[in-house]
C-alpha cells in the first residue's frame, strides 16, 4: 500500500506537462536566448565586413566572440560568428544551488537571415575570446582652415578655379578626404567628403567662391543622409532649401 505513495511526487511533476526539464537544460536555453538576442542586434541591411560584425558582437553584454568566418555580410553566406554565452537556472525541488552553464552558438549575420533566427549549437573553439581594435577615426574636415584660406574675390572680379584647387592642395588634406571642385556661371563650388557607411549621415563640407562672397558650411544632418543629395558639389553651387 505504500508504493503508490512513493510515486506520488513523481506523478505530480510529470502529469499533464511531460518530463520536467533539468536545470542544466533550462540554463542552456537562457544562454541560447542571449545568443539569439545578439543575432537580432547584429542584423542589419547595411553591408559590413567580418571585422565590423565581430567588433559589434564583442560589444554586446554577456557575449564573448570566439571565431568569425566569412568576408562580409553581403558576400556568400554572410558572416558567421561563434559566440559564447552563459545562462543560469534554479529549481528548488532538485538543486542545492543555482546551475550555471557556458555554451557556444553560431550566429549568422546576413540580409537573408530571419529576424530572431535561432543560433546553432556548436562546440566551443579552443583559445581565449577574440579582441578587436577600435575602428579608425575618420579624418576631421578642415572647416576653419578652409574658411581662412579660400580666395576672396571682389565684386565684379573673376573667380579662378585653378587658384581654388591650389589652395586645397596646399592644405595637405588626408588622403581619405575626397575633393571635388566644379565651376558654374562664374562661381566655383567645393566638396570635401569622407566615405560614409551608406546608413548614417555622411561627413561633408561645402564651399562656394563667387565675386563678393566666399562661404563654407556643413549641410544639415537630414541632407547628409544617404540619397538626400546634400553631400554633392552641386549642392555647393545651388544649395538645397533648408529642411523644415
Amino acid at each position: 500500500m505504500r508504493r503508490p505513495l512513493l510515486l506520488a511526487p513523481l506523478l505530480l511533476l510529470t502529469a499533464g506537462c511531460g518530463v520536467v526539464q533539468s536545470s542544466e537544460d533550462e540554463a542552456t536555453d537562457v544562454a541560447r536566448e542571449v545568443a539569439t538576442n545578439a543575432g537580432k542586434l547584429l542584423r542589419s541591411q547595411r553591408p559590413r565586413t567580418a571585422e565590423e560584425v565581430g567588433r559589434s558582437a564583442a560589444g554586446i553584454d554577456g557575449v564573448e566572440v570566439l571565431r568569425v568566418t566569412g568576408t562580409s555580410t553581403h558576400e556568400g553566406g554572410g558572416v558567421h560568428v561563434i559566440v559564447r554565452t552563459s545562462g543560469s537556472a534554479y529549481n528548488e525541488w532538485f538543486d542545492v544551488q543555482e546551475t550555471v552553464v557556458r555554451r557556444c552558438f553560431a550566429v549568422r549575420v546576413s540580409p537573408e537571415s530571419r529576424w530572431g533566427e535561432a543560433p546553432r549549437d556548436v562546440d566551443c573553439p579552443d583559445g581565449p575570446p577574440l579582441s578587436f581594435a577600435p575602428p579608425p577615426e575618420p579624418p576631421q574636415l578642415p572647416v576653419e582652415e578652409l574658411r581662412a584660406t579660400l580666395p576672396r574675390v571682389s565684386e565684379g572680379g573673376r573667380v579662378d578655379g585653378s587658384e581654388v584647387r591650389r589652395t586645397l592642395t596646399a592644405l595637405g588634406l588626408d588622403p581619405a578626404i575626397r575633393v571635388e571642385v566644379k565651376a558654374d556661371g562664374g562661381r566655383v563650388g567645393v566638396l570635401l567628403s569622407v566615405e560614409g557607411n551608406h546608413f548614417d549621415p555622411q561627413d561633408c563640407l561645402l564651399a562656394r567662391v563667387e565675386p563678393g562672397t566666399t562661404e563654407v558650411w556643413m549641410p544639415p544632418r537630414i541632407q547628409r543622409m544617404p540619397g538626400e543629395g546634400g553631400c554633392t558639389v552641386d549642392n555647393a553651387l545651388h544649395p538645397l532649401p533648408p529642411p523644415h
